[in-house]
């Protein structure tokens, strides 16, 4: 699903530049990978330039799908039309924030990146993603009515309601309480399976990353930055 190899992303400049390398990524169909690391070492950057939202000060190859979509070509041609796509089509983001719409009730929230893309508002994942996280008594609510943990689980429905190719979680369970966030973690691994998708999952839970036998990229700290390798 995905290929990537030598991704190095800059943050700031002079004596606060933090580098964040990842040399080799490979994701197939149906898996999910947790990304650990401490606090500030680049996760949330990482996810950010793999959800093409960062341009890269290095890349050596990077395709998405399985007909090989040369996302490091169109990210060296600056082609902001075509990779704006990708981006609505293909990815699918879970932001710490949420990032929900507070103008909109959670349905809508839920049913606007499929709106976007002329699909039917109605899909039966999304009935059952609500279900399972105990969205259905909020449906018509605003946001601002919900609980800091009713809007990120509101938020991951909302990720995965066009069925993307590719997931980017970060910090999923940050919110939630221990039962609340192993049911995220549970419906994360099962939907990605079952939508044939693949995901990257930023958390700090070492606990549910275990539980749920996901392979780790791990984070080692470097001089000037951090370097992100599969975990022994």
């Amino acid at each position: 699903m995905l290929s990537l190899m030598k991704l190095s992303v800059i943050r700031g400049q002079g004596a606060t530049a933090h580098e964040v390398q990842l040399p080799h990524l490979e994701l197939a169909v149906g898996e999910v990978q947790a990304v650990v690391g401490p606090s500030g070492c680049g996760k949330s950057t990482l996810l950010e330039a793999i959800g093409l939202l960062l341009a890269p000060s290095a890349l050596a190859h990077f395709t998405l799908g399985p007909e090989r979509i040369d996302l490091a070509a169109l990210l060296s041609r600056g082609n902001e039309r075509a990779l704006a796509e990708i981006r609505s089509r293909d990815l699918g983001f879970l932001l710490q924030n949420g990032g929900l719409l507070p103008f909109l009730s959670v349905r809508d929230n839920i049913s606007l990146p499929r709106r976007l893309l002329g699909l039917s508002a109605h899909s039966e994942r999304v009935v059952h993603a609500c279900e399972v996280l105990g969205l259905v008594p909020l449906l018509d609510k605003r946001p601002t009515a919900l609980s800091i943990g009713e809007r990120q689980r509101t938020a991951f429905v909302r990720a995965m309601a066009h069925e993307p190719r590719l997931l980017l979680a970060d910090e999923p369970t940050a919110a939630l309480d221990p039962e609340a966030g192993e049911r995220l973690f549970g419906l994360i691994v099962s939907l990605v399976q079952e939508l044939e998708m693949a995901a990257l999952v930023v958390s700090h839970d070492l606990a549910l990353v275990t539980r749920f036998q996901l392979p780790r990229l791990a984070a080692t700290l470097m001089p000037g930055g951090c370097r992100f390798a599969p975990a022994s």
